[in-house]
């Protein structure tokens, strides 16, 4: 009996032990405090006005909501920059009568990470996520506003996996 409940303390330690390391958002533990994320231009050959403000501003919530780190405007220990290098409508399925009966808005954004705290962790990367929409709707208002939120999700959990979650 005796023999059986070491094992559970045991097994009860090391469980609360390997908590320490990981949480709930997915993260191991960052040295880091503070972080910062520039001003992502919009390069695109194809411009939609006011698409750099949302991605910029998406992924300095995504950062502030799953980790315990500071937002600050310069000498951060992480620093997320880089621009969205495209946005481009693409018809994909057609109809019996050769017509897009299905668009897709495909946007990539090139993204720099640099850590002051562990430079093995530095990378350039593009990440790149797709919106599929019937091709007799406008991706204006209401679809504009969805399709960026889908896309800007995915990327913004992107960008956090592959540089604080290691995913």
């Amino acid at each position: 009996m005796k023999y059986i409940r070491n094992i559970l303390v045991l097994i009860l330690a090391l469980s609360l032990n390997s908590c320490s390391v990981y949480n709930f958002t997915g993260t191991g533990k960052i040295d880091a405090k503070t972080f910062q994320v520039s001003y992502f231009q919009n390069n695109a050959e194809l411009i939609e006005p006011g698409i750099e403000r949302t991605f910029t501003l998406q992924l300095q919530d995504i950062i502030q909501n799953q980790t315990n780190l500071n937002l600050v405007n310069s000498g951060a220990d992480l620093s997320y920059e880089g621009e969205i290098t495209s946005y481009n409508i693409s018809p994909m399925t057609a109809t019996a009568n050769q017509q897009a009966s299905e668009n897709r808005l495909t946007i990539n954004i090139n993204v720099r990470f640099t850590s002051r705290k562990k430079e093995s962790d530095n990378f350039e990367k593009t990440f790149s996520f797709f919106y599929d929409y019937p091709a007799t709707s406008q991706l204006t208002g209401t679809n504009l506003t969805t399709a960026l939120k889908i896309i800007f999700e995915r990327i913004t959990q992107d960008i956090f996996n592959e540089s604080l979650a290691k995913w």
